[in-house]
């Protein structure tokens, strides 16, 4: 189950500006690092995220998420600076905060554009965690600082629903700082305990689960 529309749709439109600040404060030798993501820069990783916001205003939702659109995402935007892709990423936002303002929660609870029985609630939480997750993919390898702690309970809530669909647990995941997630119904006793980003980072595959006393099945990209 998503976290609220009342806490999501803000806080997604909050984090799409953050990550506008972010990529439009970098330099040109910063813009071309390598970034988290192996194999692409930080403009690819920029790119895909203004890329996914600009398909999902327009509606183009086919293989949303894939490999596929990801890599085309990235790809439609080499070549274009940091400025550039802020604007773009300025101009969305608004298109899809005007999109979101007509939504009531009975929207919110319904099964959402991208269809195979998700809701529109899951697609946003979904958005604001891929969001959150590419920013801190941009801001480890460059040495930044200013992560916003108001993505780490979406991501998580998005984790545990995906570790649900894929038949993982059950278990509960009783993270520092933030409420509970069940994963299969959480009746097995089995508690997933420690800190939230650490959490987020071996649930995507980007730290070694032993270290949470976990093993790469928990990883939702396996």
């Amino acid at each position: 189950m998503t976290l609220p529309r009342s806490v999501v749709v803000p806080g997604l439109l909050a984090e799409y500006q953050a990550f506008g600040d972010l990529i439009g404060s970098l330099s040109s030798e910063q813009w071309q690092a390598p970034s988290r993501c192996e194999g692409w820069s930080v403009a690819d990783v920029a790119g895909h995220v203004v890329g996914q916001l600009a398909d999902v205003t327009a509606l183009r939702l086919d293989g949303l998420g894939s490999p596929e659109a990801t890599a085309r995402q990235a790809r439609e935007r080499r070549g274009r600076t940091p400025g550039d892709l802020a604007d773009e990423l300025e101009a969305c936002t608004k298109t899809a905060a005007d999109l979101v303002a007509g939504f009531d929660d009975a929207a919110y609870a319904a099964e959402g554009p991208q269809g195979n029985g998700q809701t529109l609630g899951f697609g946003l939480e979904a958005l604001w965690f891929d969001t959150f997750v590419h920013a801190d993919d941009i801001r480890v390898p460059l040495s930044l600082e200013g992560s916003s702690q108001s993505g780490l309970a979406p991501s998580v809530s998005h984790i545990s629903q995906e570790l649900t669909t894929q038949g993982w647990g059950p278990a509960t995941i009783r993270l520092n700082g933030l409420p509970e997630f069940a994963v299969g119904g959480g009746d097995s006793g089995r508690v997933i305990s420690g800190d939230p980003m650490e959490f987020i980072l071996v649930a995507t595959g980007r730290s070694n689960a032993s270290g949470m006393g976990l093993d790469a099945s928990v990883n939702i990209y396996r």
